[in-house]
């Protein structure tokens, strides 16, 4: 629900904090206190079109808040989805607006587009005034409405789960039934690829150790080289004694020494040690030369290897898995082409059934509510007569479509304003108020399955009787009871079922208009009762009316 809004510079409006709870909250206030503002600045939030010539005169932007707490999980998902970071079920929405007319709009920090606004914004809240009933009047909604007033989760799931398979069915039938030259060229193209990657014979790690064989034969000459320069090292040359020989002759010499001189013996041993080292490093070395015998052509058969297998991997993919997994798939999609005469004539038996299944639930759904919608047109005018329209009939409008996501229905809600005339369709004859009036009974009826959090009413008392209002208030109160419900009213019998009171009043300082907002407290709200009820005095006795109004609720 909507627990804060945060508006600067919003015409007449230079600052306003509104705190609003769950339940009732009613704003009242003067003609042209601005109270229209209040929903002009929420709709603005919540992505719908604005201009310029909403910044306050003088000011370069204008900023308006809101914050929803315990947001429902499909506004969350849907959030998620458009990759903002949701905390605790709570959304941050704010929209600048500058006085050249160019907006910025974020939720919980992340800058997004004012589409996406308008996409979170329409399953948050549901505004509903002279101007603006949207929902009520697109009949694509309808439906939507109609099925809120019932359990029909079963019928719908079971309908999408007939309806998912059919639609799976129709795209592979419509594969198999390609053009015949599209089919040729593809099984071309694929049977050239099959041979291409299975006369490569690719092997998973291949390149890799195609790469560290390159890089060793690349280097063989430099290793057999420092192989060698060991070798002569510890075998020595024409010109110079070699590490074996010198430790040869001086141990040869230290050993006629250790008969004169025992302390002589250890370097003897010392020697005896790098004599058998210098015969285990020529062994190594001459061993490591044999290792690296290469033939003179396979670097060049290395080189064509990797060079073919680079030319495969940026066709077919970057990994040898990526590769081998491309031809499975093109044997894979070959083998369906080949076989597509027999897989045409099973897929088409079995879309045959689905298709009668699909059919069998989508009647099943259109029954059921078909029983909905002769409760719903019996609720709604039991709801249309309290609130005083008792002469409006309400028609639920059932015509055979397409299949689609959501059956065949088309529906459409109608009325009749007066006896004898047909019904018509509600954006050609209901004014703004009884649109109003019209969706606040729906919504008393499917407030308990409603998953819109907040609704908005904009004087949805014009041109109703003192009576009238009295019955709209108790109809808003009961909605409040599952829904948060924001009101803008001219009626006290309304106001005064709130259960949190807001004051909408301007001021003028140096020929500037100031509008506050304030929330009122039991005496308050019987002067401003007393106001609304009253003319150019509030006299002791509109007081008292007042006051047994408030008590009364």
């Amino acid at each position: 629900m909507l627990i804060s809004l945060n508006i600067e510079n919003i015409a007449v409006i230079e600052k306003a904090d509104i705190e609003l709870i769950s339940g009732l909250n009613v704003l009242t206030g003067e003609t042209g206190a601005g109270k229209s503002i209040l929903v002009d600045a929420i709709n603005a939030v919540l992505g719908e079109r604005t201009s310029k010539e909403l910044v306050r005169h003088g000011a370069d932007n204008a900023f308006v808040t809101a914050v929803f707490e315990n947001v429902n999980d499909a506004v969350l998902s849907k959030a998620e989805e458009m990759g903002i970071d949701t905390e605790e079920g709570t959304l941050i929405i704010s929209r600048r607006i500058s006085s050249q007319g160019k907006s910025t709009c974020r939720i919980n920090g992340t800058v997004v587009t004012v589409s996406m606004v308008k996409e979170l914004g329409s399953m948050l809240v549901n505004i509903h005034g002279q101007h603006d009933s949207q929902q009520l009047l697109n009949p694509d909604y309808h439906y939507r409405f109609l099925d809120m007033t019932g359990d029909s989760d079963e019928y719908i799931n079971s309908y999408k789960e007939a309806f998912r398979e059919l639609v799976s069915i129709r795209k592979r039938l419509k594969t198999l039934t390609a053009d015949a030259d599209t089919k040729d060229r593809r099984l071309e193209l694929l049977n050239y690829q099959i041979k291409e990657l299975t006369e490569a014979d690719i092997k998973l790690g291949e390149r890799e150790e195609l790469q560290k064989r390159r890089k060793l034969v690349q280097n063989s000459r430099s290793i057999a080289g420092v192989m060698n320069n060991v070798i002569s090292a510890v075998n020595g040359t024409d010109d110079n004694a070699g590490i074996e020989g010198v430790a040869a002759l001086l141990q040869k010499e230290l050993g006629d020494l250790a008969e004169l001189d025992d302390s002589s013996k250890p370097l003897y041993e010392i020697l005896d040690t790098i004599i058998d080292n210098a015969e285990k490093l020529k062994d190594g070395a001459q061993k490591r030369i044999s290792e690296i015998d290469f033939s003179d052509d396979e670097l060049e058969k290395l080189d064509s290897r990797l060079d073919l297998l680079y030319q495969l991997a940026s066709k077919y993919g970057d990994s040898e898995e990526q590769m081998l997994e491309y031809l499975d798939n093109a044997v894979k999609e070959r083998d369906s082409i080949v076989n597509s005469d027999e897989e045409l004539e099973r897929l088409n038996a079995e879309y045959d059934k689905a298709y009668d299944r699909t059919i069998t639930k989508a009647n099943e759904l259109s029954n059921y509510r078909y029983r909905l919608a002769r409760k719903l047109e019996s609720d709604v005018k039991e709801q249309l007569a309290f609130l005083d329209m008792p002469k409006i009939s309400f028609i639920v409008s059932f015509a055979k479509g397409k299949l689609s996501s959501n059956g065949y229905d088309n529906i459409e809600f109608l009325i009749s304003t007066n006896p004898g005339e047909p019904p018509k369709p509600l954006q050609k004859i209901a004014s703004g108020g009884e649109l109003s009036r019209i969706m606040l009974a729906i919504k008393n009826i499917i407030a308990k399955n409603d998953n819109v959090d907040t609704l908005i009413f904009d004087e949805i008392d014009t041109g109703v009787s003192g009576r009238a209002s009295r019955k709209i208030g108790l109809k808003l109160k009961s909605v409040s009871e599952h829904t948060q419900v924001i009101c803008v009213t001219h009626s006290a019998q309304i106001a005064s079922v709130a259960d949190n009171h807001l004051l909408i009043s301007k001021e003028y300082k140096n020929d500037r208009t100031y509008t506050s907002v304030t929330s009122l407290g039991y005496e308050e709200r019987k002067l401003e009762l007393a106001r609304i009820m009253g003319g150019l005095e509030i006299t002791d006795s509109l007081i008292k009316s007042a006051e047994d109004l408030l008590n009364e609720n």
